[in-house]
């Protein structure tokens, strides 16, 4: 238990440290909402769009390639969004329900999950985790556009807006593009590939001092009860009821504890990065992505504990 324990650790600390340095840095006055603004949209419209092009264009998707796990993985996914949405018709105002719902989906499978599912199951790991993740880039950012579009403060979202937002989505737009890259397995240039990644590069480290420099006190204390829904949404009910409804379709051992990763994966800090491109409450996304950051350490770990404690794998 204390190896698995260790790993967790190794993924999720440094995302929480660099929260902490956001915050520091905001409190140093080192950085200013100025700042925030103009770096979260160059993650959003730049760097981010060039690390998923870069992800997926390296993806062979035809490694473990496995149709009835990613079926049920996609199902599942959609199965979870609509039950975070129609939870929060029930629980959150109307102005935060889109924030609310894709912080109770979007996991951070990208970089936790992935890196987890790579430590427990080695190169199987790599490839079935690979393979889901270049899967989910699109159907997150889909579904993310979807909801956040039709409770975006801009104005009322009729369907042809919502098509347009998925339709400009820079995420969507980037893996859209690499997918026939990836299929025939074109090679960018060597100088090229390497100028994007020391670009991509910078995607994680600005995004969380973005969403660090958004935290505080009195932010964490008035969106508390919200956060703290979508948190247990995302780190505990939807893992939950995801890998149980895995176990009745039967996948078991790497397979079963592989989806559980990536369905117990903490808020993804993109969800912070699309939240302030539609001016939505960036704040309540920042909050959702610490709490389920810091909490995954816990849940994570318990249920692989529970897990392998049942014979499941």
């Amino acid at each position: 238990m204390l190896p698995v324990v260790l790993q967790t650790l190794s993924v999720t600390a440094p995302v929480f440290v660099m929260l902490f340095i956001g915050l520091a840095l905001m409190r140093l006055r080192l950085i200013d909402s100025t700042f925030i603004h103009t770096a979260s949209t160059l993650v959003f419209k730049a760097t981010m769009p060039t690390l998923l092009f870069l992800s997926v264009i390296k993806a062979d998707l035809s490694a473990a390639l496995q149709p009835t796990l990613l079926i049920y993985y996609v199902a599942a996914t959609v199965g979870g969004f609509l039950l975070a949405w129609a939870w929060a018709l029930w629980c959150c105002p109307v102005a935060d329900r889109g924030v609310y719902v894709q912080g109770a989906f979007r996991g951070n499978n990208g970089v936790v999950g992935l890196a987890l599912a790579t430590s427990l199951y080695g190169d199987y790991g790599l490839s079935l985790g690979g393979v889901l993740a270049g899967l989910v880039i699109l159907l997150y950012n889909s579904l993310s556009a979807v909801v956040l579009a039709i409770y975006s403060p801009d104005g009322e979202a009729d369907a042809g807006a919502i098509i347009r937002s998925i339709l400009r989505n820079p995420l969507v737009i980037a893996v859209t593009a690499a997918i026939p890259f990836a299929y025939w397995q074109i090679a960018l240039p060597d100088w090229l590939e390497t100028s994007g990644q020391y670009f991509a590069q910078l995607t994680l480290p600005l995004a969380l001092i973005c969403i660090g420099g958004t935290l505080s006190i009195s932010v964490l204390r008035e969106s508390s009860r919200v956060a703290m829904s979508s948190s247990l949404m995302k780190m505990v009910w939807f893992p939950a009821l995801a890998t149980l409804g895995a176990w009745l379709c039967g996948f078991r051992g790497a397979e079963l504890g592989i989806l559980f990763l990536y369905f117990g994966c903490p808020t993804a800090s993109s969800s912070f990065v699309m939240a302030r491109a539609v001016n939505s409450n960036h704040q309540l996304a920042a909050t959702i992505i610490a709490i389920t950051t810091l909490g995954a350490v816990l849940t994570i770990n318990l249920g692989l504990f529970l897990l392998g404690w049942v014979g499941w794998i």
